[in-house]
């Protein structure tokens, strides 16, 4: 049987409590990346954040959710992390091939930019004929 693969939000996605041991996933200023230490106290209901106590005796606050992970999930975290940037750098590359391999839409106004039935597509949201001839008959009428 395969071992399971976690994501990072998996592996963060419970909020922490006191006393929980945890390390840095991120790099504070004046700590780095891989830190360990214990809970110390939680704060928040919409932005969870922690005070926590480093392993050589300082106490750093207001260290938010997602810079910690708990410590024996730290390796699985560094691994999943660098999963996802890979699938991101490649989803990216892909999207850009695809961007690449489609056909230029036809310069112009726009209105006929889905094939000729009078409807105009404006950040991917199609907009009907008649609401384009409202507002053209909206400028005639001001002589803009």
């Amino acid at each position: 049987m395969a071992p399971k693969v976690f994501t990072t939000s998996q592996l963060q996605a419970r909020t922490l409590k006191r006393g929980e041991k945890v390390r840095l996933v991120s790099e504070l200023p004046g700590v780095p990346q891989g830190t360990e230490g214990k809970v110390a106290m939680a704060n928040g209901f919409t932005w969870n954040r922690y005070w926590v106590r480093l392993v050589d005796g300082r106490v750093v606050g207001h260290i938010d959710h997602d810079d910690l992970v708990r410590t024996k999930d730290y390796e699985r975290y560094l691994v999943a992390r660098d999963r996802e940037a890979e699938e991101a750098e490649l989803a990216a590359l892909a999207a850009a091939e695809a961007a690449d391999a489609a056909p230029e839409e036809a310069a112009g106004d726009g209105a006929d930019a889905d094939g000729g039935s009078g409807e105009a597509v404006v950040n991917g949201v199609p907009v009907p004929a008649y609401l384009l001839q409202r507002s053209a008959d909206a400028r005639a009428r001001l002589g803009a």
